[in-house]
């Protein structure tokens, strides 16, 4: 394998190196791939309880790494380090809980003596002959049921997974764990701003005992990464990050299956009966920590009249006691977003939106790639701060008069990964489900909620089939079923 390139990876907050990486080339994605071929065929014959030690002590090992880790992400990513810290300590649950999948995932039996006419006409000979159930006795009613089918669910090939930056070792455990629980081998390329965390994960995994070829992580540039979505070594690709990058992903993907995680403008809806005080709380926790770099964070807040304004001055306070700057610091809340191309993007955003009549409550000025965090006021629909993904630490915040006006407009965007609301009245929450179109409905809680076992996905162009972990590992296998006869 050659790497005729290294490559620094540096701090999105002050530009300072955090290590370096090498660049794989065209011959060195060949070697990968090749590796996750002869990985493939190892992996797959694995029993159960191989693939589930494996896991588990990788949990184990993660856990004694837990420091460098979560530094790694906080210097690679401008997480805070309590933001890391939670990455990881749900990264430790992602691979537990794989281990256990891994123990009890399997098939099931099919039955095949559910309609009697089917079997009158499976089982009627060339001459027309016949068995006439309603005079068969219970011997021969006994050998119907002597046919048995089960589908068993077996791993399809070599995964390639595409990770993004903002967890770089969670949403990659997402596609990883899985595939390898269920017997893949995986290609991993991680975000650019991000390789690093990805070369511990993997190291963490060869000490855990996987095999070789089982996992690479390739960091190369964008053409080299279409050639692997393209190549039909892959039995599957499975993309978190932008819905522009995953929509030319699966257009360009062949017949290889498709998983896309994409991104989202999260609407939530207070009602007038909520706990104000927390979902003002919950909604600085998902819109603006971390420099709102979440694909289910708070973007859009709609709040019913009567609590508009107390909702709001609530919301500034919970804005202003965040604490902004250096991500390596203890205590800081809002760290850089992930370079200053973006921040510059947010910014421009914010400014478009106030030309077009909307007032900024608080924040909005830009530092290099740091976004003080910002509440917008009389946004409304055609404004990018409203309709896109702005992937920052910006919330929009409107009044509603009626609950279907709040739905119909939570619901008005292309995306649809998480939604949240906050009301007293659970109807309110089953009747929204039944005409907004996300991937999940968090009822009291904000749309960044989600445990890693949960089915997560979205609707519209937020996203294409579901992750967590059991879900992953259904999309990650194929079922092949055996028919046997035993009478």
């Amino acid at each position: 394998m050659t790497q005729t390139t290294i490559e620094t990876i540096r701090s999105p907050y002050d530009g300072s190196p955090v290590g370096e990486m090498p660049v794989a080339d065209a011959a060195a994605v060949e070697a990968a791939i090749v590796a996750a071929e002869r990985g493939y065929q190892v992996m797959r014959k694995l029993p159960r309880f191989a693939r589930a030690d494996i896991l588990a002590r990788a949990a184990d090992i993660l856990r004694k790494r837990r420091d460098e880790v979560v530094r790694t992400i906080a210097a690679e990513a401008g997480k805070p380090l309590y933001d890391a810290r939670g990455e990881v300590a749900r990264s430790l649950f992602n691979l537990t809980n794989a281990a256990a999948e891994a123990r009890r995932f399997g098939g099931h039996e099919v039955p095949l003596d559910m309609d009697a006419g089917v079997f009158e006409y499976q089982t009627t000979t060339a001459s027309g002959a016949k068995l006439d159930l309603s005079r068969a006795d219970p011997d021969q009613l006994a050998a119907i049921r002597r046919r048995v089918g089960i589908a068993r669910r077996f791993p399809i090939g070599p995964i390639l997974a595409i990770a993004p930056f903002n967890f770089p070792l969670n949403l990659v455990l997402h596609k990883v764990a899985p595939a390898l629980a269920v017997g893949n081998s995986v290609v991993l390329k991680p975000a650019p701003q991000t390789p690093l965390t990805s070369v511990l994960l993997a190291e963490i995994l060869a000490e855990a005992g996987l095999p070789e070829g089982a996992l690479s992580v390739v960091h190369c540039p964008v053409p080299l990464a279409e050639a692997m979505v393209r190549d039909d070594r892959f039995a599957m690709v499975t993309f978190t990050g932008s819905a522009k990058v995953g929509w030319h992903i699966k257009a360009i993907a062949g017949r290889k299956k498709v998983a896309l995680e994409l991104g989202g403008n999260g609407a939530v809806v207070v009602c007038a009966d909520a706990d104000l005080d927390l979902a003002a709380t919950r909604c600085v926790r998902g819109g603006v920590v971390y420099g709102g770099q979440y694909c289910i964070g708070v973007q859009r807040i709609l709040v019913e009249r009567p609590v508009y304004q107390t909702f709001l001055d609530k919301l500034l306070d919970k804005v202003r006691a965040c604490r902004v700057g250096n991500p390596m610091e203890e205590g800081v809340d809002v760290g850089p977003v992930i370079d200053e191309g973006s921040a510059k993007r947010i910014e421009s955003w914010i400014n478009e939106a106030k030309a077009g009549g909307a007032r900024a409550e608080i924040g909005g000025d830009r530092d290099r790639a740091v976004i003080q965090p910002c509440v917008l006021t009389g946004t409304r629909a055609g404004m990018k701060v409203e309709d896109e993904e702005i992937f920052g630490p910006v919330l929009t915040v409107n009044p509603f008069d009626t609950f279907e006006e709040a739905v119909t407009r939570a619901n008005d965007s292309k995306y649809g990964l998480q939604g949240g609301i906050f009301t007293r009245d659970v109807t309110r929450a089953f009747r929204a489900i039944e005409d907004w179109d996300v991937g999940g409905l968090m009822v009291n809680d904000v749309p960044i909620y989600r445990l890693d076992n949960m089915p997560f996905g979205g609707w519209k162009e937020s996203g294409l089939g579901r992750e967590g972990t059991l879900y992953a590992m259904e999309d990650m296998t194929d079922i092949k079923h055996l028919v046997i006869n035993y009478a």
